[in-house]
This record gives C-alpha cells, structure tokens and sequence, in this order.
C-alpha cells in the first residue's frame, strides 16, 4: 500500500493500485496531533492496512517530536496492542 500525507487536509490516505482504501484523519494543535478517525472500505477489511497506516502516522508524529492522542477506537486499540508506542501518548 502507498500511504499520502495529506496534510493541507489533515489526512493520510493509503493506496492500492491508485484506489484509496484507507484514511486516517487528525488534528494538529502544534505538540499533540489528535488522530480523530481511521476509516478502510469494507471490501479491504481485515488485511491490516488500518494498522500499517496508523504506524506509519504515528512514525511520522514522532519524527516531528509531538505527541499522539487517540481520539477514535482504533487508534486506542492500536496502542493497547503496541505498548511499546505508549511513550508518545499525550
């Protein structure tokens, strides 16, 4: 999957074959980005593409030296599952 950072409007949206399949949607107050909704269409579902975006998003908050609060179910969950990543949470 290729994953587009968007962020004219706050958005990261993954790709295959040039169809959007995924997105994740955040706010950015400066220190905290508040990731607000993860959405995959249903025909891609259950391949991990919500996780491997969420990763990639939050690879790039930290790059930035800002913090993540989840604000959608997913994210928290990917969190729960990644413990490893809870030093980021604000």
């Amino acid at each position: 999957m290729d994953i587009e950072h968007q962020a004219d409007r706050n958005r990261y949206v993954g790709r295959i074959d040039g169809e959007i399949v995924c997105a994740l949607d955040y706010a950015d107050n400066g220190s905290v980005v508040s990731m607000t909704r993860t959405f995959t269409n249903p025909g891609f579902r259950g391949r991990g593409l919500a996780a491997e975006i969420v990763a990639h998003a939050v690879d790039e908050v930290e790059k930035a030296g800002k913090r993540v609060r989840p604000m959608c179910w997913y994210v928290a969950d990917w969190f729960e599952a990644h413990p490893d990543r809870a030093g980021l949470l604000a």
